[in-house]
């Protein structure tokens, strides 16, 4: 129901928190970077700890709710969807280009409508496990702490889990972390991609999720992510489109495989697209309470 607030978000607290530690832990080794990932995850978990101690059960409720917001993007991602979609759809290029940001790290300069079309839909179909469902499963099984250190974990690899020469060795630990604790959620992801299909489908409902679950078993392991490939192949299948190609980071190029049989994206799949990552999220909410329910939380 309520977006990220524009300014003093809590995980951007602990970014610079995070920050800070690094510029004194900082090594080029995996050793410092262990550390300094076991002290960020270790001491976001020991608070959401303390809080889910702390008070009666109307105590225990708010701080629960406040945690979940906190550590929830859902709603953001989806608006950020439809602002490129109005920004791609109007043509305002320069515009959409500057926005990217806002999903994904990819430099943006030089690309075409279609490549930022493209770039879009692969950030929502990625971006709805790791803002979403991972955060809710976690919560459901470990509560407040493992809605916490979930996050702690989401963020440091955002933030050093890159192969690049400063992270390469100090932002390992950060990375397979991450890669770890989105496993499980990242399957999860597919198959509620694969039954919330019938949102977005073009030609017809039993088609939609059977070319999802088609293309999620086909080429959800070609990704060289343990757990993207998941989320972005199931959407491909849900959204009749072909994912993957060259891609641009800092000015490192990656090529990466295709995903799907489809046609190539278009600006009218970026709107889709965030209907697809609305019904995930959906989705994941019930799936989430009701794993709750059934563990006793």
């Amino acid at each position: 129901m309520f977006a990220d607030p524009r300014r003093g978000h809590p995980v951007a607290g602990f970014g610079r928190a995070a920050a800070a530690l690094e510029g004194r832990l900082y090594g080029d080794s995996r050793a410092r970077g262990a550390v300094f990932t076991g002290v960020c995850v270790g001491a976001a978990a020991a608070l959401g700890v303390l809080a889910e101690r702390s008070g009666r059960p109307a105590v225990r409720c708010a701080l629960t709710a406040v945690t979940a917001w906190a550590v929830l993007g859902g709603t953001s991602l989806a608006r950020e969807g439809m602002i490129m979609a109005r920004r791609l759809e109007d043509g305002d290029l320069e515009a959409a280009r500057a926005r990217l940001s806002h999903l994904c790290a990819r430099d943006p300069s030089g690309l075409d409508a279609a490549t930022l079309a493209r770039a879009t839909v692969e950030s929502l179909a990625e971006n709805t496990g790791d803002a979403v469902v991972a955060p809710l499963l976690w919560g459901a099984v470990a509560g407040v702490p493992g809605l916490v250190a979930y996050r702690a974990v989401n963020t440091l690899d955002a933030m050093v889990g890159y192969r690049s020469p400063r992270y390469e060795r100090f932002g390992w630990a950060s990375a397979r972390l991450d890669d770890l604790a989105n496993w499980i959620p990242a399957r999860v992801t597919g198959l509620l991609t694969v039954l919330a299909a019938p949102a977005v489908a073009e030609n017809g409902t039993r088609e939609a999720v059977s070319d999802s679950w088609r293309i999620l078993r086909r080429d959800g392991g070609r990704h060289p992510s343990p757990n993207a490939g998941r989320c972005e192949a199931a959407a491909a299948g849900a959204l009749g489109v072909r994912l993957g190609g060259a891609n641009s980071y800092g000015g490192r190029l990656e090529l990466r495989p295709e995903l799907g049989d489809g046609r190539k994206p278009e600006v009218e799949d970026v709107r889709r697209a965030a209907r697809l990552s609305r019904a995930v999220t959906a989705g994941a909410a019930l799936a989430a309470a009701a794993l709750a329910l059934g563990a006793g939380r």
